[in-house]
């Protein structure tokens, strides 16, 4: 089982793929029992592929190629997945605040003086906990007020990134657990 991150679609209404449609991509691609979530493109497959750089590189490629979209795709394992979650860095409180709880996926481990650049560049009251190819947020005052946004983090990271939210998360767990994960 894989998780599939697609960063920037359907939003503002850019970018617009059904998620439908990315079902029939993922089945084109031979991928199994594609169920989306949302309509910002989360996905949860099955892969017999144990490359998830691959498997990401394929399906920007089936979206080039399907939708004339230049889509990123931040891909974990299932087992990949579950570690994200497993090693938050929130406490009980900030969890019962789930809508500002966020979880930046990267495409790559950020280099501690990107990570210096970015807590340097970000004013607000954020709390930025970086882990392997993740960066935990917690939205001090809401995500829609911050000004640590993804193409913040992208700038000064130098490395594509998407976020989901804690509840988002959560779904997506939940779906790879229905999936027989």
């Amino acid at each position: 089982m894989a998780v599939s991150l697609l960063r920037g679609i359907n939003v503002g209404g850019r970018n617009k793929i059904r998620m439908a449609d990315l079902r029939e991509l993922y089945a084109s691609l031979g991928f199994r029992n594609a169920r989306t979530l949302l309509q910002s493109g989360n996905a949860v497959f099955e892969t017999a592929e144990s490359d998830m750089t691959l498997v990401g590189r394929e399906i920007e490629a089936g979206i080039r190629r399907a939708f004339s979209l230049d889509i990123r795709v931040i891909m974990r394992s299932a087992a990949e997945f579950e570690a994200v979650l497993q090693r938050h860095p929130f406490s009980a409180e900030q969890l019962r605040e789930a809508r500002k709880v966020a979880v930046v996926f990267l495409s790559d481990a950020p280099t501690a003086d990107a990570l210096t650049e970015l807590r340097a560049s970000n004013t607000g009251p954020e709390i930025i906990h970086a882990d392997g190819c993740e960066l935990y947020i917690f939205y001090t005052e809401g995500m829609a007020r911050s000004k640590l946004d993804n193409k913040r983090i992208e700038r000064h990271l130098r490395l594509v990134s998407t976020a989901r939210n804690w509840n988002t998360c959560l779904k997506l767990r939940k779906l790879l657990s229905e999936a027989g994960n």
